[in-house]
């Protein structure tokens, strides 16, 4: 239930147009701790009124069945956008006929549901750089999770450090943005740089994308944990989705 839902319902009973009862009833089943239990899942669905998105479904170590009916209900009890993230296309496959809404995008790696007919405010973009090309899947999981929560979002790819002058050829975006999601494997520097160039927020993300002595990403974190340009923040290893809800949750409170 969104809070749409709710003020709508309240509206109702106080007009007469809603019964006690059926009010009641409602709440029952869209409250703010319901809980719908499967057995192998138990689905939140006041995740939405609490937080504004409905739960989001991470795909991988999911069967394809356990997919389809967790993804299943939530189109059926939310109104707002939905997302399985890091999902399959063999995942995507199994569910599409019984969602004919749904959506696979390659790139992200998302099974998503975009129900929004809302007005996004250019004045709140959130732009997403990438170092590498080789980092724009993790970007892409970002931008899609930051526009799905209702942002407007621009991209800025392939702008790393080691050619710094096709950074700087995108002042004019990365001074307009209001939140700037950085994603970069390697040594991850570009963040510091970013960082510096702006009053804005930038939150980085560090990628698996590298050789032996990146140790998987780890070597890119520890470099963005250390920087030492204020107002940098750091999410997990190609953690694109959490980048682009933090994004979206800094935009909600200006």
């Amino acid at each position: 239930m969104t809070e749409k839902i709710l003020r709508e319902l309240l509206r109702g009973y106080k007009s007469g147009a809603v019964t006690e009862a059926q009010a009641i009833a409602r709440l029952k089943n869209f409250s703010s701790d319901a809980v719908e239990d499967f057995g192998f899942a138990s689905i939140d669905h006041g995740r939405e009124l609490r937080q504004g998105f409905p739960e989001v479904v991470y795909a991988p170590g999911k069967t394809n069945e356990q997919l389809k009916i967790i993804f299943r209900n939530l189109y059926e009890r939310s109104a707002g956008n939905l997302i399985a993230s890091r999902a399959s296309r063999e995942q995507f496959d199994f569910l599409r006929d019984e969602i004919p809404a749904a959506v696979y995008d390659e790139t992200a790696r998302m099974i998503y549901v975009d129900r929004d007919d809302i007005e996004r405010d250019d004045s709140k973009k959130i732009l997403v750089v990438t170092a590498g090309t080789s980092d724009v899947p993790v970007a892409e999981e970002a931008r899609l999770t930051a526009y799905l929560w209702g942002n407007a979002v621009g991209t800025c790819y392939d702008c790393g450090v080691a050619g710094i002058h096709r950074l700087f050829a995108h002042m004019d975006e990365i001074t307009a943005a209001n939140v700037i999601i950085v994603v970069a494997g390697m040594e991850g520097a570009l963040a510091s740089v970013v960082g510096g160039l702006t009053n804005r927020p930038v939150i980085a993300v560090p990628t698996s994308v590298g050789y032996g002595a990146s140790f998987g990403g780890l070597a890119a974190l520890l470099a963005m944990l250390n920087t030492c340009a204020a107002g940098v923040g750091v999410v997990n290893i190609d953690n694109g989705f959490g980048a682009g809800v933090l994004a979206s949750k800094i935009n909600r409170t200006g």
